[in-house]
């Protein structure tokens, strides 16, 4: 199974190893390509403040971040897995994970980024500011520049089993299953059921289904579940005590989703 995974906006504020090598990062293919990104970035927050400000979207209190992306190359680095600390993240509590579940989650937790395409959990970065919608000059619209990179790469980490797919939008447009991995490919939705005057209503969980997502994840983790079809995950799911509805059964064409409601959000 590999389960692709939106990064997170809030970062570690420092890291405190040794700079980053991208050569040792996973998934070497795409090395050249975050060559690229890494070099128009720093380039671009060395060169102009303001400009750097504008192009990344980051408001004035968020300005020291350009100064930042400038040291990349010099930073300290750390696992991505503790770079990462937005609520998703918070949720899938990679740090209490006992050593078998932390494994598994190195071999099948892929995370999406606008710098550096995707990373394991275990790959050495340093903080950064960079989302997936910036246009960045010159490379352009990111996740038009990563599409085309990683439209080869990703089906070989994919192999043979099942994806699931927990992505936003944003980081959704980098990459999308193609061919017969289509089928063998599970969005998550989350929905909150809710009783109002008498009558029971549903609606689009937003900022807490981060949590839902890393929860999930991380019961699947510790549960050494580890499904190779859409039937199997969502067997595994119903074992794990969650309430699974199919809103898309899946095809040539149409990844499956899975709806998962829920009553309460926190």
């Amino acid at each position: 199974m590999l389960v692709l995974l939106p990064p997170s906006e809030g970062k570690a504020t420092s890291g405190d190893g040794v700079p980053l090598a991208l050569d040792g990062l996973s998934l070497p293919e795409l090395s050249a390509a975050r060559e690229q990104v890494l070099n128009a970035l720093v380039e671009l927050c060395s060169a102009d403040e303001d400009a750097a400000q504008e192009v990344l979207g980051l408001s004035k209190g968020l300005r020291g971040e350009v100064a930042r992306n400038a040291g990349l190359r010099t930073a300290g680095a750390l696992p991505a897995g503790e770079v990462y600390t937005g609520v998703l993240f918070d949720a899938l509590g990679l740090a209490k994970l006992d050593e078998a579940a932390y494994q598994r989650a190195e071999r099948s937790l892929l995370v999406f980024s606008g710098l550096w395409g995707a990373v394991r959990i275990g790959d050495r970065i340093p903080p950064y500011r960079c989302s997936m919608g910036v246009k960045l000059p010159p490379l352009g619209a990111l996740g038009a520049y990563w599409r085309r990179e990683m439209a080869s790469e990703l089906p070989a980490a994919a192999g043979n089993g099942l994806v699931l797919d927990l992505r936003s939008s944003a980081y959704a447009a980098a990459w999308k299953p193609a061919g017969e991995l289509v089928a063998r490919t599970v969005t998550v939705r989350v929905l909150q059921e809710r009783e109002v005057d008498g009558v029971l209503k549903r609606s689009v969980v937003s900022h807490f289904n981060k949590a839902t997502k890393g929860r999930l994840v991380r019961d699947l983790l510790n549960a050494g579940v580890e499904p190779g079809s859409p039937g199997e995950l969502i067997e595994a799911l119903f074992g794990l005590g969650y309430r699974v509805e199919v809103s898309t059964e899946g095809s040539a064409r149409k990844a499956w989703q899975l709806d998962v409601v829920v009553t309460d959000v926190h």
